[in-house]
């Protein structure tokens, strides 16, 4: 009886499979889960590379549009150095425009510099550079102009300085011709002596006067000339050297009674024996005479005489005295 109620209990459930299934739909759960997760990393990480990529590439393009602004900005400067200073003098832009270029130029810089730069801070960059070469541009239609003003000036200042040349030529030809129309005009006006006589005086008691050869009778030389019509000399006072020889050929000079030197036009300084004055008057004949006594006896032989105006020598006459006779 008991075998038979062992054998009658009903077998038990395996479950094993159920769980194994659950198992592997958990591990399948699982491993699809890790590939979809890492499905989603792998293309934000590409969305990311793609992003970097682009910023790159655009830093890249924003730092070579500043480096080609300022390699223009350096050559705008450099060869137009010059005529940009004297821009910013007359126009007072210097301070005005190196703030702003200046201040331009940091904004860019920094932006260039950072290295987590956004692709909106690049933009701006952008922006700023645009600004940059609108400021270069227009500087530069400033330094063109500038250019064309200082060609025409430049062909002004050849204009004038060729008018200057002339004028100077011009003067120098006239004032040549001044000086030779004054020298002629000087050595026009110069007066001529003619018919000069020197004729020796005995005084006489009583103030009687006769003329004499006899040198130790002379007591006083008479000399006498004309002044020739000119009409070139203007009227006046004249001053006339009248130089006297003795005997022996040197000059009679006593400076207490008038003498001295004077300058001539051919023979320099000479010693002239007496200073006339005369009052001329233009294109009219004037006779002139004077009288020349010395404090010494007059010896034998010939005293020349020579008459001398505005340096020139305007004529001369010789007086021959002779050894008295006897009953000289």
């Amino acid at each position: 009886m008991s075998y038979e109620q062992t054998n009658s209990e009903p077998p038990k459930k395996d479950n094993r499979n159920l769980i194994y299934g659950v198992l592997v739909a958990a591990l399948l759960g699982t491993w699809g889960y890790i590939i979809w997760d890492k499905s989603k990393s792998t293309e934000k990480i590409e969305q990311l590379q793609s992003q970097y990529i682009n910023i790159d590439s655009n830093r890249n393009e924003v730092q070579q549009l500043y480096n080609q602004s300022l390699a223009r900005l350096d050559s705008l400067t450099g060869t137009n150095q010059q005529l940009g200073d004297s821009l910013q003098t007359q126009k007072g832009l210097a301070g005005e425009r190196s703030r702003q270029i200046a201040q331009l130029k940091s904004e860019i810089k920094s932006i260039l510099t950072k290295k987590n730069a956004t692709a909106a801070e690049l933009a701006s960059a952008k922006q700023k550079i645009d600004e940059l070469n609108t400021t270069i541009t227009s500087y530069l239609a400033e330094i063109d102009k500038l250019k064309g003003e200082n060609q025409e000036l430049t062909a002004k200042n050849e204009q004038i300085t060729s008018e200057k040349q002339v004028v100077e030529k011009t003067l120098v030809e006239t004032q040549t011709a001044k000086k030779q129309l004054d020298s002629t005009v000087d050595v026009g006006s110069t007066l001529h002596a003619s018919a000069i006589t020197v004729t020796p005086i005995n005084e006489k008691s009583g103030g009687k006067e006769k003329e004499t050869s006899t040198a130790k009778r002379v007591d006083k030389l008479r000399i006498g000339f004309n002044l020739d019509e000119n009409r070139i000399a203007t009227s006046g006072d004249k001053e006339l050297y009248v130089c006297l020889y003795g005997p022996d050929g040197q000059p009679i000079s006593i400076p207490a009674y008038g003498s001295g030197t004077f300058n001539t036009r051919d023979e320099g300084q000479k010693f002239f024996t007496n200073k006339v004055n005369v009052s001329y008057q233009q294109g009219k004949r004037l006779p002139v005479t004077f009288d020349w006594k010395q404090d010494q006896a007059f010896k034998t032989g010939d005293y020349k005489v020579e008459v001398y105006h505005n340096g020139f020598k305007i004529g001369e006459g010789i007086a021959k005295l002779k050894k008295g006779g006897l009953f000289s």
